[in-house]
């Protein structure tokens, strides 16, 4: 079964424009990573915030993502432009 993960991101104020650049040019590697079905992210520049919709085929997808992205550095490289440390809540996806 699909699940759908959603990512909180909340920005530093002097760091939400490198935020949103950061993911339009790191999606691309995740859409391409295997199990992904889909990736998207939008924007509340009131809060400095960020929300990654994430589909993958199998939750063990999602994690050997993020494991891949951690292994590279990228996840450290991320938490510097944030406030507070990413929140993800995983969701069974009903309606595939």
């Amino acid at each position: 079964m699909s699940v759908v993960v959603l990512l909180h991101l909340k920005a530093k104020p002097d760091s939400f424009e490198t935020l949103k650049a950061t993911l339009a040019a790191i999606l691309p590697d995740t859409r391409a990573f295997e199990g992904c079905l889909g990736i998207c992210a939008c924007a509340d520049a009131e809060d400095n915030a960020m929300l990654v919709y994430e589909r993958w085929q199998t939750k063990a997808d999602q994690e050997a993502y993020i494991g891949w992205r951690a292994g590279r550095g990228d996840l450290d490289k991320l938490a510097t432009l944030l406030r507070a440390a990413p929140v993800f809540e995983t969701r069974e996806d009903v309606f595939a």
